[in-house]
């Protein structure tokens, strides 16, 4: 079947194509920015369509729609003003353009609630798109689940974070009330199991794992399963779930505008009313996956390394400190006739392009950013503390990068390895570069008056390479201005510091650098050295595959 699925560049959605596909079915991904896949794998498969497209869009979705047997709607929005309204005008253009196109069944996913209470407004919106698919003359299943356990997912890390971090801890009252969580692997095979329901299907169905616990017994058993001591938990009843918001914000990498509707919904109790879903798509094999194994797989994955998609890695949809399509890029030739600020460096290395390359795509997240940690950490601080991302979201995978990646405050915005780039289809220009230049390129998604980039290039040099660093800022009014120059003091520790060390832990890394420093096994220069060892030996063991050594 030909299956469309939006919101692909989000946490369930980039896990759901590829499975789609590997079923045999044809996936067509409707993404705002199709540049965001061309580094994903799974996207360059025959059976993948990339597509540019916006369930805000009408045209745009009748076009995604055309021809597709099955649409799987897996968009919300929880960070922005108003996103209630979002919502629901989404969910009807989308189910229009469904119907209009002869689309054979519509597949959502949204969450369990209570009935005959007043819910909040997280899932009394999800429960009216819910109904707005029901209701559009198109067979839909509704699938509701409640917490999803699976590493990277929004829920599991405000799970994990606030139990590793508080062994004591302060418990309001919602941490009493009773979930259903269920494993990401449990909600995928629904989800790929909806696409063959019968064509008279058109209801909700309920999805929890075989266990019902209380959030408080969640936290215990995570501790448990961690190898964590007891947590000690004191009972705090006026800790209503808007300040709890500002704890998760502190405490862990989930921000207040995430963690306000993820919280909202546990106000309620979420437990699932029926579990007849299995008569119609049959049960995993091997049956549901239990809370404690569903820690203990997502433990493994983050501990290898092997995190398919984060919370972090979709966008929050024209949130007010994001900046919009139409705003201008660094590439922009004439800067749409605004102020711009630059911080521009250059410094030649005798390390190869290829090393300076290994240092700049492991930068961020555990490993740091090379200059004033004081300084980054600080400014982290701030952004959580006025509702931002902060530092905390770190990276997906410890050693490589893809556009549309969370990077701490930043999200990868290009990552060219030895140009010149290849954007096809992305409304997005790419810089023109050298022959076998790199280049990585961050746009900033913390709290600022303005819109910032960070921009990284290597281009080979026959003694080395040149490395080339340039801070881009829009200001937005006076107090844009004022922050430029308020911050401008600290750019030589900031951006100063970053050019001469980035260069010097390349240089350190192939031996040849100005200082004989001893390398212990720690730091980014091991961590350098360790990537190039584990990369030539991947590239040696496919290598011996294809001649079936």
């Amino acid at each position: 079947m030909k299956c469309v699925v939006t919101g692909a560049t989000g946490y369930i959605g980039g896990r759901l194509a590829p499975r789609l596909a590997a079923e045999g079915h044809e996936v067509r991904c409707v993404v705002r920015t199709p540049a965001k896949m061309k580094d994903i794998p799974w996207a360059q498969q025959d059976a993948v369509e990339i597509v540019a497209g916006d369930v805000l869009d009408e045209d745009a979705m009748r076009a995604a729609c055309e021809g597709a047997d099955v649409l799987f709607y897996l968009v919300h929005s929880l960070s922005e003003s108003g996103f209630a309204e979002v919502d629901r005008h989404a969910a009807l253009i989308t189910a229009q353009a469904a119907r209009d196109a002869g689309v054979r069944r519509i597949v959502y996913l949204g969450g369990i609630h209570p009935a005959g209470v007043e819910l909040s407004e997280h899932l009394a919106s999800r429960a009216e798109v819910g109904e707005i698919f029901l209701r559009s003359g198109v067979p839909t299943a509704v699938m509701q689940a409640a917490v999803i356990l699976g590493s990277g997912s929004a829920s599991f890390e405000m799970l994990r974070y606030l139990t590793e971090r508080l062994p004591v801890m302060l418990t309001p009252s919602w941490v009493h009330h009773r979930v259903q969580p269920i494993a990401i692997r449990d909600v995928l095979h629904y989800l790929v199991g909806a696409v063959d329901l019968a064509p008279e299907v058109n209801r909700t169905f309920d999805i929890g794992g075989p266990d019902v616990l209380t959030y408080l017994q969640m936290m215990e058993g995570f501790a448990d399963v961690a190898g964590l001591p007891p947590r000690r938990m004191l009972p705090v009843p006026v800790l209503t779930p808007r300040l709890s918001s500002h704890w998760v914000n502190l405490v862990t990498p989930v921000p207040r505008s995430t963690a306000v509707p993820l919280i909202d919904s546990l106000v309620h109790e979420v437990v699932a009313s029926d579990h007849d879903v299995d008569d119609h798509i049959p049960a995993p094999e091997g049956g549901l996956t239990t809370f404690r194994r569903a820690v203990e797989l997502a433990l493994t994955r983050i501990r290898e390394g092997q995190v398919e998609t984060r919370w972090s890695g979709a966008n929050a949809r024209y949130a007010p400190s994001a900046p919009l399509p139409s705003d201008p890029l660094p590439s922009d030739p004439e800067w749409a006739g605004g102020t711009v600020y630059t911080d521009v460096r250059e410094r030649s290395s005798a390390a190869s392009a290829a090393t300076l390359w290994h240092v700049i795509v492991g930068i961020g997240g555990n490993r740091g950013w090379y200059s004033f940690p004081i300084g980054w950490k600080a400014r982290g601080i701030i952004d959580r503390l006025v509702g931002g991302v902060g530092l905390r979201r770190g990276r997906r995978d410890e050693d490589t990068l893809q556009v549309g990646d969370a990077l701490d405050w930043w999200r990868v915005e290009e990552c060219v390895e030895g140009g010149p780039a290849d954007v096809e289809g992305s409304s997005e220009s790419v810089p023109d570069l050298e022959d076998g230049e790199y280049l990585l390129r961050l746009r900033a998604e913390m709290k600022a008056p303005g819109l910032a980039w960070l921009e990284l290039r290597v281009a080979p040099r026959p003694e080395g390479a040149l490395y080339r660093q340039r801070a881009i800022f829009l200001p937005r009014g006076l107090a844009g201005h004022a922050y430029w120059w308020v911050i401008a003091p600290f750019h030589v520790l900031v951006f100063g510091g970053m050019e001469r060390r980035i260069v010097a832990a390349a240089e350190l890394a192939e031996g040849n650098g100005p200082l004989a420093v001893p390398d212990d096994g720690h730091g980014p220069v091991a961590a350098v050295r360790r990537r190039r060892r584990d990369r030539a030996r991947r590239d040696a063991e496919k290598a011996r595959s294809r001649v079936g050594a």
